[in-house]
């Protein structure tokens, strides 16, 4: 496993964001640093992406900046010239894989199946995106998907309907490297600059990690 995704397992939880002004950016990052979070996935949703990877990985080294929604080779090659640290899926397309792959940049795929979970380890993913969580089956799926995979050393990382209620549920999972989240930061609350409200929920986050796990960073 990459040392990114090593940081990103020890994180525990990943704030996924979808930012739609970049002068959001530089006050997020410091809410999530702040609040103990040195992780987040900024999807390719909005038209300033782009600019708010470059912009983060420029003026805050200290976070580990990754793309999410990264759905082409051609986003995979954008993502790693603006300076992202890994990248997300919500599926698994080899093409993407494989171009992630090539330019040795840390890559997470999505999967929702054991067919999926296989195709993943053949095209050497350590981690895998377990999405949409809560709708496939949340918990008591992974706890089904860890009997015939977990000796395999894959780890999961669920996104999708977790949030600061169940994600205890998720983080006791040993499959479980990390969780997605996007109750952290919100769009909402980003617009309004309730970068408090942020920043206590990675207080609240991390705290949590730290219970569970037995460790502080």
């Amino acid at each position: 496993m990459s040392s990114v995704l090593e940081s990103i397992a020890a994180a525990g939880v990943v704030p996924v964001v979808a930012v739609d002004v970049v002068e959001h950016a530089l006050p997020l990052a410091d809410a999530l640093l702040e609040g103990g979070l040195p992780v987040v996935e900024v999807t390719f949703r909005t038209r300033a992406a782009a600019d708010v990877i470059r912009l983060l990985s420029k003026e805050r080294p200290q976070l580990i900046v990754g793309a999410g929604t990264v759905l082409s080779p051609e986003t995979v090659q954008t993502a790693v010239a603006c300076g992202a640290r890994f990248g997300v899926a919500p599926g698994l397309n080899p093409r993407v894989v494989r171009a992630a792959s090539e330019t040795g940049f840390p890559f997470i795929p999505g999967v929702a199946t054991p067919s999926e979970i296989e195709q993943g380890l053949e095209l050497g993913c350590s981690i895998l995106k377990f999405f949409p969580a809560e709708s496939i089956g949340g918990v008591k799926l992974l706890k089904a998907f860890a009997g015939p995979y977990k000796h395999t050393g894959v780890r999961f990382m669920p996104t999708g309907g977790v949030t600061a209620e169940n994600l205890s549920d998720y983080l006791r999972l040993p499959i479980v490297a990390a969780a997605g989240g996007t109750w952290i930061a919100k769009t909402a609350d980003m617009a309004e600059g309730k970068w408090g409200d942020i920043l206590q929920r990675c207080k609240e986050a991390t705290g949590l990690v730290q219970s569970i796990r037995g460790f502080s960073r």
